[in-house]
């Protein structure tokens, strides 16, 4: 079920799957989804809730997986990937592609006022508080502090917004 705000904004280039698994993909107001952005229904059964007056720029793919919850006044920056999922790769006698899905680690949430530059990854389990940044090409797990700045792989602290 796809439910987008009448006065989000939605490139005709964007590209929303609809789930056949019963995720809801929420938009909301004053929301806007550029050009070229993905929402893959798959992993899962998680929802894909954003928020208000939040931007995904070019490029971006969501996978549903086991949720992405985005808030208020969010901006992301281009070809970021959220991964709210988990593959299972260890038993050898087994396909990689046969194994499926390892238990949801929360799946991912981005809470008001977060900047997240381009080229970052987060995955499953990825907690980013209120106000946070996120330096480009980063990749992301784990709880990132509210209005903290962050930045590589590995993440590292490089100061506070003040």
């Amino acid at each position: 079920m796809i439910e987008i705000h009448p006065q989000a904004k939605i490139s005709k280039f964007a590209d929303i799957e609809d789930s056949i698994r019963g995720t809801r993909i929420v938009i909301g107001a004053y929301s806007s989804i550029d050009s070229f952005v993905k929402v893959k229904p798959a992993g899962g059964t998680g929802n894909v809730v954003i928020g208000e007056r939040t931007v995904i720029n070019s490029g971006c793919v969501l996978y549903t997986g086991n949720g992405i919850s985005i808030g208020n006044d969010v901006a992301i920056a281009a070809n970021c990937t959220f991964a709210p999922v988990n593959h299972a790769y260890k038993d050898k006698s087994r396909k990689i592609n046969q194994q499926g899905f390892l238990p949801s680690r929360g799946g991912i949430v981005i809470e008001d006022d977060v900047w997240i530059g381009a080229n970052v990854i987060i995955l499953d389990g990825a907690i980013l508080r209120t106000g946070c940044v996120i330096g480009a090409g980063s990749l992301v797990r784990g709880e990132i502090p509210a209005y903290s700045i962050q930045a590589g792989n590995p993440l590292r602290h490089l100061g506070w917004r003040e």
